[in-house]
């Protein structure tokens, strides 16, 4: 009796299975091609990226030089005797607070008022130079971890954050009641502020830790974060 199945040649089971991997490989192909473009793409976005942070970076690293020029120019001589200096990143510090404020205090001693009637107005004359490129004037009064009668760490922390935002604000007001000209006032407005940072930026020792700083950002600086921020988002 013959069976009602019929079987299928070898051939054309083979014809099928070759039909199977050719659809495979044809995938295959079609998604390396698909992610080779994507990759190719993601390259171009980056590099890019890299030409337009080079670009931001090399405009912030001669910002920075030529404010830094223009403040050493104008200060090299004075840093010695007001017991101040600059670094990298142009900020002006001055050391030895005993000789700016009385201990535990934070109204200024007249002889740092006279110290800031010679520095302010001429600091000021170099900022207006950069003043399209300037975001922040940041003055920042700075202490040691020492408070005499704090029970603990978190009472010095907290009373020397109260002293040094004192500080730096009777510094600021100072500045721009006594030094600044009437047309510098509306601009300093938006820019001008003043932070306590407590003992939160040590030094290599208490005593020069307890600083008060003047402190300029730039928008450059700015940028490069959210240029990197944007930038890597459209990656993601």
């Amino acid at each position: 009796m013959k069976s009602s199945f019929e079987w299928i040649s070898i051939s054309d089971m083979f014809a099928g299975i070759m039909m199977v991997f050719l659809l495979l490989a044809i995938t295959f192909m079609f998604i390396t091609q698909n992610q080779s473009k994507a990759l190719i793409k993601k390259n171009q976005e980056l590099s890019v990226l890299n030409d337009h942070m080079s670009e931001i970076l090399k405009a912030y690293s001669d910002l920075q030089l030529n404010i830094n020029n223009d403040l050493v120019r104008e200060f090299s001589g004075d840093f010695s005797k007001w017991n101040a200096s600059i670094d990298d990143t142009n900020t002006i510090r001055f050391n030895e607070l005993d000789s700016i404020f009385e201990i535990g205090k934070s109204d200024i001693k007249d002889d740092f008022k006279v110290i800031l009637d010679d520095f302010f107005p001429r600091y000021m004359k170099i900022i207006n130079k950069y003043r399209d490129d300037i975001e922040e004037i940041i003055i920042e009064g700075h202490a040691s971890n020492i408070w005499r009668g704090a029970n603990n760490i978190n009472d010095s922390f907290l009373y020397n954050a109260t002293l040094s935002q004192n500080r730096a604000l009777n510094v600021m007001r100072y500045c721009f009641l006594n030094n600044t000209k009437n047309d510098e006032k509306e601009w300093l407005m938006k820019v001008l502020h003043s932070n306590g940072m407590s003992f939160s930026r040590p030094l290599e020792s208490e005593e020069k830790s307890r600083r008060v700083e003047f402190r300029v950002t730039t928008k450059a600086y700015n940028s490069i974060k959210e240029v990197i921020d944007l930038e890597v988002l459209k990656l993601e």
